[in-house]
């Protein structure tokens, strides 16, 4: 067909001239009017069709439309008279053109299937369902899908219909699950199915996919289904799936799809030597290929393999590397299996060697920081940060700090975070800039906020760590066996920091105390009430009070002045607006036994060492007792009947102005006193109830279990309030 260039010398030394603004739609392209010389013969006009049309349009300017097209039209009068009556034949047919508001391209193609655009709709319609019905399955997928939609409105459809339902539907899928998964819309089918299946039906499922899971791992619909059958399967499920991936790991975790479901099985449900076999696949390729039995047990730990073979260090340490470093590059750095990945390079990587450095190097070298923040909320990626802010210089511990600053709120809380925060405490040796970069951010910068953040951050068993472990060290009360984690890895640190730390551990800590001593202390001076409405706040109130350094007189007097009150009143609950229940009310402190507790600690002015069996007191001293008993006078004698008796005990046992005026209103009360020592209190009686009722739901069951064993003396249980007692023999 002639070019639009060839059609130019037609009709040479045409003047151009400017075309004007209102015709400026009318421009077509050049080939339009070629295209009826070329082919004379056919009688079709379609393509004059939208040429005539935009003529018409602009028959004022015959020189503007030349101009437009870059020159006439070569189509002689026969042939546009032509065109004419073939434009007024389709008028008469009522066919859309480009100004019924039709797309130009739209309308020519109207005009060439001579068809309207509805028709042309049905006909698409028409085509596309003759496709589905020629898919195999095609009936069974339709109905499968009436049933999916009828059984995934839960709340809609009664019990025995929906058994039935679901009994149609495994009558139609079992067989041919494998052709339902890998498809958007049926895997949802085989989903449901899943969802309602009983135990058999799932297994069944399960098995007739075996052999598949791979493939729908790395489907962007599929990997869901393998998810379900995880978490709503048995470990029989589990031992079906989780072996197909050994092997594959490689691939797997650098796949879009298949790596997030490799995850969450390695994180999830894998088993510890599941866990092992897949991690043992990042060492190198011999470890994917030569697999040992299932039934042996396989070491997941590097520095096992290593020991057992050294010469493999460096392949398996560079191959090692490669794999980080290329999922890193991906942006692909939340993974768990990543961060135990690298946690194996780190243990394994030589101290004072290029290694370590270049290590912390790939830690900072991302931008954005993903990394780091990603590695501190899970339990290697911790140690990791931890590893590498004990490793790193000066420079690199300001850079990682950096990188959390707007973070360390939700770090403090978080089980595996916080240890980062203790870590910073340990080593850093720049007491100025770490208290400059962590208090601000972790109480917050707005006065009230700090208050309320302390209350929270006290009361939580991880964020509580942040703020007492500077004042109370590694105590057990600080950390319980549930925080045995944090100890491992803060020893891990101390065996690090001598060789990268200079300044001394307690001088180091003193300076940090001192620097959050002023947060606590208004904190408490503060809010009070609500710290001693629980045992943690009670807890911190103590430690804050021994430690800190600063003017402590506020919040000595807020302490005392929470304990204010009749400690054996009891308020009524007050309805819920909410719920229909009523909220039970907050006990006075006296009648609560960590209340007790930190008053006593308090009256007593310091800590009692197990190792001397003394008091270590605080310097200078707090003369708690002086402060507490004008707030404790006028009830002094239901504290000395009280839960809280031992209370009245510390105040007369310990350095105290007002002895002689105590012992003169116990006397006169003497009766009372005598009747709480031999009576049973309220929590001996609460606890006689509830062996009671235990040993009368089972009679049997306790008898038998007394039948045939010796008799063993039987422990008298003291009766009475114990400190009530002690009060006597003061008199």
């Amino acid at each position: 067909m002639p070019s639009a260039i060839a059609a130019k010398p037609a009709k040479a030394g045409i003047k151009r001239k400017d075309a004007p603004a209102k015709d400026e739609h009318v421009k077509k392209p050049k080939k339009s009017k070629v295209e009826p010389v070329s082919k004379p013969a056919k009688k079709e006009r379609v393509k004059a069709l939208p040429v005539k049309k935009a003529a018409e349009s602009s028959d004022s300017d015959d020189s503007a439309s030349e101009d437009l097209d870059g020159g006439v039209a070569l189509v002689d009068k026969a042939t546009e008279d032509l065109d004419i009556s073939d434009s007024n034949d389709s008028e008469e047919e009522d066919v859309p053109t480009a100004q019924d508001g039709l797309h130009p391209e739209r309308a020519k193609a109207v005009v060439t299937n001579s068809q309207s655009s509805r028709e042309a709709h049905a006909k698409q319609k028409q085509l596309a369902n003759e496709r589905k019905a020629a898919k195999p399955l095609a009936d069974q997928l339709a109905r499968t899908k009436k049933l999916w939609e009828r059984l995934r409105r839960k709340s809609h459809v009664p019990s025995e219909e929906r058994k039935q339902l679901v009994a149609e539907l495994f009558e139609i899928i079992t067989g041919n699950i494998k052709d339902y998964v890998l498809k958007h819309d049926s895997v949802r089918v085989v989903q449901t199915a899943l969802k309602y299946a009983n135990t058999e039906q799932k297994k069944m499922i399960a098995k007739e996919l075996q052999g598949t899971y791979r493939q729908l791992a790395e489907s962007r619909y599929a990997k869901f289904l393998i998810g379900k059958l995880l978490v709503q399967g048995d470990d029989e499920i589990r031992d079906l799936i989780v072996p197909e991936f050994f092997g594959h790991v490689r691939r797997l975790i650098k796949h879009p799809e298949a790596s997030w479901i490799l995850d969450d099985v390695y994180r999830g449900v894998a088993t510890k030597q599941q866990k092992a076999i897949i991690l043992r696949e990042w060492y190198g390729a011999e470890f994917s290929l030569f697999k040992k039995e299932s039934s042996e047990k396989v070491p997941s730990e590097l520095s096992e393999i290593l020991a057992a073979d050294p010469s493999k260090r460096a392949p398996i340490m560079r191959y090692l590397q490669e794999l980080i470093n290329h999922l890193i590059q991906k942006k692909l750095t939340g993974f768990t299996l990543l961060h135990d990945a690298m946690l194996q390079y780190f243990l394994n990587a030589k101290p004072g060697t290029e290694e370590i450095t270049d290590y912390i190097e790939l830690l900072k070298g991302d931008d954005e920081g993903d990394l780091l923040k990603n590695l501190a909320f899970t339990k290697s990626g911790a140690r990791v940060v931890s590893l590498a802010l004990s490793y790193g210089t000066a420079k690199d511990r300001k850079h990682i700090l950096r990188t959390y600053k707007d973070l360390l709120q939700t770090m403090a809380a978080d089980p595996y975070a916080h240890i980062v925060i203790l870590t910073a405490y340990e080593v850093i040796d720049d007491t100025v800039l770490t208290s400059k970069s962590i208090f601000p951010e972790l109480l917050s910068k707005d006065a009230e906020k700090q208050v309320e953040n302390v209350v929270l951050a006290a009361n939580d068993i991880n964020a509580r760590t942040t703020l007492l472990y500077l004042f109370q060290g590694r105590s057990r009360a600080l950390f319980p066996a549930s925080l045995s984690f944090d100890l491992e890895v803060l020893e891990e640190v101390d065996r690090v920091r001598v060789t990268t730390s200079k300044k001394d551990p307690e001088v180091r800590r003193s300076e940090l105390a001192k620097a959050l001593s002023p947060y606590l202390l208004k904190a408490i001076s503060t809010n009070a009430a609500d710290l001693v409405s629980t045992s943690f706040g009670c807890l911190l109130i103590t430690e804050v009070l021994f430690g800190a350094e600063g003017d402590k007189s506020e919040a000595l007097a807020a302490a005392a002045a929470a304990a204010a009150g009749d400690p054996s009143y009891v308020a009524p609950a007050e309805p819920q607006e909410d719920t229909l229940g009523f909220e039970q009310p907050v006990p006075h402190m006296g009648s609560t036994a960590f209340g007790g507790r930190m008053l006593k600690s308090l009256i007593a002015g310091g800590r009692f060492d197990n190792k001397s069996m003394e008091i270590v007191l605080v310097i200078p001293p707090l003369n708690f007792a002086d402060i507490l008993y004008p707030q404790i006078k006028d009830h002094i004698v239901e504290w000395a009947i009280g839960s809280s008796s031992f209370v009245v005990l510390a105040l007369l046992e310990n350095k105290f102005g007002k002895k002689d005026e105590v012992l003169k209103i116990l006397r006169k009360n003497k009766k009372r006193l005598q009747k709480a020592a031999t009576e049973e209190t309220v929590d001996q009686i609460a606890r006689r109830e509830k062996v009671d009722v235990a040993k009368s739901d089972d009679v049997e069951k306790y008898a038998k279990a007394k039948k045939g064993k010796k008799s063993k003396p039987v422990k008298v249980k003291e009766v009475g309030n114990a400190g009530s007692k002690l009060l006597l023999e003061k008199l």
